[in-house]
């Protein structure tokens, strides 16, 4: 196919658009492949579709070679589905909700699993049908409160998702395991660099989780890959090893000390250390201090005798004082709940907290739920608020002088924590999420009462797996790791046209044979974006072509005339190929 950038619906822009921050954004708005329509929402423009499309043929041919169907399911949906699976409240703000003119919720598809399931429920009934695996390749919804960085966190965009059904736990295994398969082909057959991490599972449910992971500096994840080469899991998903529980007999009995000024961690360590406070003989360090968050948290499940939300409720965190709270590992440990920190109202509506010196006492006193970081074991022995201003307490230990409800992970990871695999330690990195697969078990089969008849003539529940891929997001994620400061690099594989020819010289002869070879790479099967407007300069012809990034970019410039055609390869070497030669060059690496 031959496309001229004559007739090309496209205008590249030379400055950044005032909203974006993140590479991606930037030239795929400059080079004319999307255009924002409202926050959150883009358009497709040709070159931007086109590339879209390639990607989408990469997933589709990926997904039949392991016996996938492709259907495809409305966006709007009725509300009854999600209310039987309790997501549409545990979904949130994050859910498009809308009313028909009769006043009928509905909602624009964040996902579906509720749909195939039903799907499958009404047309399947024998155990013979199984297994199968249905996916499409469609829009999605979803409220981002701050969409941001282009199609990289949107409200819209297109998505993959796919859902096998199995009769046993072991064909969920080997479905699991053929879609982590073709999701390693997809991602390797674009070259991307990526990682496959443990995940959590958030409100799609169910047991085992992975992520595929893009590194990126601009990536709003945050991962960890162990130097031992045995582990990488995104940060909500790693699981702190704890230390070995104390024995609590023959421990010193707390003290309650004056510690004036000493509301941070920092001016805690300085007193303790000024006032000869020693730790098994050594001086206090941050890690020996523990911190005692106060949140409120909002658990949609947690209702009252009539059944209605019981709302906020406050509760303590607590974590080691040499750590930051990780506010996006609690909220994947609470989920669906949600938290907010306690506010100055919150300090003031309850006398018994101390802001600055806030301890775990207090809180079991007056009926606090109390969550606590795993290294708090029984036994461990902690400098903390005392619940008095001006006041801090040495030697409270855990199981003897307060007592934790629940365990959780709300703390930060830091480099060189011990890998939860036993090998090694953990090194951090940035990355953007392309794709994350679930073993759903029977969660979405439960709740929709799908009933099989088994091979025994009984009625048996089916399993699921549940596997997505973000398409529109992995054309962003490609542009942020193959961009050079001139514009996109695509790779051939998913590149809107494989071949930019830019004809640089107003000879008629170079013209005349910019036709000839734009028609011999079409016989050829190649797709070319020909640069053939007669008014632009080589300079700006140049700088078009490098960025919209194709890979090859055949020119015919000034040494045409002693016949030779200029072959940069996008980001690579610049090669100078006889005119007779060039198609069958471009052919061998096009091809290659």
């Amino acid at each position: 196919m031959i496309t001229r950038l004559s007739t090309l619906f496209l205008r590249t822009l030379r400055e950044d658009p005032a909203d974006a921050e993140v590479p991606s954004h930037k030239l795929l708005v400059r080079a004319g492949y999307i255009r924002r329509a409202a926050p959150g929402v883009y358009s497709w423009l040709p070159l931007g579709l086109r590339a879209v499309r390639n990607i989408e043929e990469i997933v589709r041919e990926e997904m039949n070679a392991i016996g996938a169907q492709e259907l495809l399911f409305p966006a709007l949906l009725p509300r009854e589905p999600y209310e039987t699976t309790n997501r549409w409240t545990e979904y949130g703000d994050d859910l498009f909700r809308l009313k028909d003119r009769k006043g009928t919720d509905m909602l624009l598809g964040p996902t579906h699993e509720e749909m195939f399931t039903l799907a499958v429920k009404d047309l399947y009934s024998s155990y013979k049908d199984f297994p199968v695996t249905l996916y499409q390749i469609q829009t999605k919804y979803r409220d981002e409160a701050r969409p941001r960085a282009g199609i990289l966190r949107g409200r819209e965009f297109v998505m993959k998702d796919s859902y096998s059904f199995d009769m046993s736990d072991e064909g969920l295994d080997e479905s699991y395991a053929k879609h982590r398969g073709a999701y390693q082909r997809i991602f390797d057959r674009v070259g991307l660099k990526y990682e496959i991490c443990q995940a959590t599972s958030g409100a799609m449910g169910g047991s085992a989780s992975e992520e595929f992971l893009a590194y990126s500096d601009n990536g709003e994840d945050t991962f960890v890959v162990s130097t031992a080469g045995d582990f990488a899991a995104n940060v909500e998903a790693v699981v702190t090893v704890p230390p070995a529980e104390q024995p609590i007999e023959g421990q010193p009995e707390a003290v309650v000390h004056d510690t004036p000024k000493s509301e941070t961690i920092d001016t805690l360590v300085e007193w303790a250390n000024g006032a000869g406070v020693l730790v098994d003989g050594r001086a206090v360090e941050a890690a020996d201090t523990l911190k005692c968050m106060v949140v409120k948290i909002n658990d949609p499940r947690q209702v009252d005798e009539d059944g209605k939300p019981v709302g906020p409720q406050l509760t303590g965190v607590l974590i080691p004082g040499d750590r930051e709270l990780d506010e996006k590992r609690l909220e994947a440990s609470l989920e669906p709940a949600t938290f907010e920190l306690a506010s100055e109202e919150d300090f003031k509506n309850n006398s018994f907290l101390v802001k600055g010196y806030v301890g775990p006492k207090a809180l079991n006193a007056n009926g606090v739920k109390v969550y606590a970081d795993p290294r708090v074991v029984a036994g461990s022995s902690w400098i903390t608020g005392a619940d008095a201003p001006q006041k801090h307490v040495v030697g409270l230990v855990a199981g003897r002088d307060f007592e934790v409800d629940e365990f959780i992970e709300a703390a930060e990871i830091k480099e060189g924590d011990p890998s939860p695999s036993g090998n090694g330690t953990v090194k951090l990195a940035r990355g953007i999420e392309l794709g994350h697969i679930f073993q759903l078990g029977r969660k979405y089969t439960e709740a929709m009462d799908v009933q099989i008849l088994d091979e025994n003539g009984k009625r048996a529940v089916p399993t699921m797996g549940s596997y997505g891929i973000g398409v529109t997001r992995m054309l962003a994620v490609i542009a942020e790791q193959t961009h050079d400061e001139k514009g996109l690099v695509w790779p051939k594989e998913i590149a809107p046209y494989q071949v930019h020819l830019a004809v640089a010289n107003k000879d008629a002869a170079a013209l005349e044979e910019g036709e000839r070879l734009v028609g011999e790479f079409e016989k050829a099967g190649i797709d070319v974006l020909f640069d053939d407007r007669l008014k632009v300069s080589p300079g700006v012809k140049f700088k078009d072509a490098e960025l919209l990034g194709m890979p090859f970019i055949v020119i015919l410039g000034r040494s045409f005339a002693d016949g030779i055609i200029e072959l940069r390869i996008r980001g690579g070497e610049t090669l100078e190929v006889p005119a007779s030669q060039i198609v069958e060059k471009v052919l061998e690496l096009v091809n290659g």
